[in-house]
């Protein structure tokens, strides 16, 4: 669940983008785990769903790293947050995320999808609008 007021935007580095709407300083938790704002589906349970929404999961959706098996989805505009090898934010810590500089108001907050996704492979190699070609989740990244 975001901390911060943000905005969706066009991105030039995918589609659309998370921006921030405020000032953010160095520091700030920014993002932070809530199970009732951050919904968790059983990878067992994805070839039951309109194909539509098993291609929004494959898109959006990520490794629980504390519940392997389980996806997350964000229901706010994090789920917009662009990969960047060089990130604004820190999320080597599953439960949340952290501004590593200031962030000013209409700038993209982007993270390292890495950090919490250790199955990501960049955009382009993978097919991430077909679930079933989805990469192996693998163990938790410590």
């Amino acid at each position: 669940m975001l901390l911060i007021s943000t905005f969706v935007a066009p991105s030039s580095i995918e589609g659309l983008g998370v921006f921030a709407d405020e000032f953010v300083p160095r520091g700030t938790i920014i993002w932070q785990y809530n199970p009732k704002f951050d919904v968790l589906v059983d990878d067992t349970e994805l070839g039951a769903l309109p194909p539509p929404m098993q291609s929004h999961i494959a898109r959006y959706g990520y490794p629980h790293l504390d519940r392997p098996g389980f996806r997350v989805i964000d229901v706010d505009n994090g789920k917009y947050m662009n990969h960047s090898p060089t990130p604004n934010t820190d999320f080597r810590l599953f439960d949340r995320g952290i501004a590593l500089t200031d962030i000013a108001r209409g700038d993209e907050i982007t993270c390292n999808y890495r950090e919490f996704d250790p199955a990501f492979v960049d955009f382009g190699t993978v097919a991430f609008t077909d679930p079933t070609e989805l990469p192996a989740l693998g163990p938790p990244v410590i």
